[in-house]
């Protein structure tokens, strides 16, 4: 089967429209932003896979002097633009062709994103050129080595190849076919390969609290967690990370370094491939 682009996915996935969640992500991207480079006051930010316009419009509301929302999702953006229209400006594009000018944008967010679509190294090429030499890329990243797939809630159906995912998800009655595409960590350095990148997937597990993810761990055995994270010898945390169901990265144009304060599990350099 070709891969096809997903049209109308906030019509497909409730979970685009799931507002308290949306925004609970978005302070989380935006806490991790803004330890790695300051304050968004001031800069102009875009949000590729903006959908319904949730995280969008956090980052306008976080102090951004002009926040873009670019999607094909062209029922969510109706969303977006009716709620949001006045503080985001929203664009009907492909990540292919981004609709702006090169080296135009500060920051840049794609979460969550680069498994829906048909090239994804089309798209971070494209994201590369609009970034500004000085900007910042947030990435949310799911791995395909993660035990539970996120989008259908079944396990290892991210492992199988295409004809196999396809009669998985038909058996269980979740969709007619799998579309989503996941790289493994190895996969995705390479996707990045023209980035300097820093992996924020350890301290946002280990501090939720500094990054707004206090919900990650509720309760007495979140507190376990969170310390057990916390104290973790470093080697044994990055042994377990080829398996981790989500990556948190920053990548730059250029060399930089995270401005935010020490953590117990700092953030650490991608090596490149």
């Amino acid at each position: 089967m070709v891969r096809q682009r997903q049209l109308e996915y906030s019509e497909i996935q409730a979970a685009m429209l799931d507002e308290a969640k949306r925004r609970r992500k978005a302070a989380k991207i935006i806490a991790v932003l803004e330890h790695f480079r300051g304050p968004l006051k001031g800069l102009t930010v875009g949000d590729v896979g903006c959908s319904a316009g949730f995280i969008a419009d956090e980052l306008a509301k976080a102090g951004a002097a002009r926040t873009l929302g670019v999607d094909i999702d062209v029922p969510g953006l109706r969303r977006a633009a009716s709620r949001f229209g006045e503080r985001v400006g929203f664009v009907c594009g492909d990540g292919t062709a981004l609709p702006f000018p090169d080296g135009s944008i500060d920051v840049l967010v794609f979460n969550h994103i680069y498994e829906h679509v048909v090239d994804p190294d089309a798209v971070v090429a494209e994201m590369r050129r609009v970034l500004a030499d000085d900007g910042v890329l947030y990435l949310g990243l799911g791995n395909r080595l993660g035990v539970m797939e996120p989008h259908y809630k079944l396990p290892f159906l991210s492992y199988l190849p295409p004809a196999l995912a396809d009669r998985y998800v038909r058996a269980f009655g979740r969709a007619d076919h799998y579309y989503e595409r996941f790289r493994t960590r190895r996969g995705l350095r390479r996707m990045l390969r023209a980035f300097h990148v820093w992996d924020y997937t350890l301290p946002v597990l280990a501090t939720p609290d500094a990054f707004a993810g206090g919900e990650l761990f509720p309760g007495v055995a979140g507190r376990l967690a969170r310390a057990v994270l916390s104290r973790a010898p470093r080697p044994l945390l990055r042994a377990l990370l080829p398996l981790v169901p989500t990556y948190i990265w920053v990548a730059t144009k250029t060399p930089s370094r995270p401005r935010g304060p020490a953590l117990p599990q700092p953030p650490e350099r991608v090596r490149p491939l």
